[in-house]
């Protein structure tokens, strides 16, 4: 595009302009970067540690319990005597279902045996224990 300006032309620039785009993609970035750790389970547990832990990046059913022996189903709280009818409920063969179990390791050992109770009263054998590992 040329104007015609007293005799002399000049050519209209068209750049976009970069600043705001990488802005924008620095704060999405840092926002991703700071929420990915909550998305795990926004219940506070410590877990115990072990030696050996296996990596799973697997989407399975949460059971969590946490220091004052509150039950979680994913990040709800549920009354234990509900919960076989409510991991019953997501699935036609539970025996083939897999639950993770999450406590913290200040929870005394009769509120987890009941929690693993309840598991298995709604027909679910196979439950995976979340630890973390130790730290060298």
């Amino acid at each position: 595009m040329a104007f015609s300006n007293s005799g002399r032309t000049q050519t209209s620039l068209a750049e976009i302009n970069m600043t705001p785009l990488i802005d924008v993609v620095l704060v999405l970035l840092l926002i991703f970067m700071l929420t990915a750790p909550v998305l795990q389970s926004g219940i506070d547990v410590a877990v115990p540690k072990t030696r050996s832990v296996n990596q799973v990046t697997e989407e399975r059913q949460v059971v969590t319990i946490n220091k004052d022996q509150q039950v979680f189903l994913q990040d709800k709280i549920v009354n234990i005597h509900e919960l076989p009818t409510l991991l019953r409920a997501g699935s036609a063969n539970p025996s083939k279902k897999i639950i993770y179990l999450r406590a913290d390791e200040r929870v005394p050992f009769g509120a987890f045996a009941s929690v693993m109770d309840a598991v298995k009263q709604a027909g679910i054998t196979n439950i995976s224990i979340v630890t973390q590992p130790i730290e060298k």
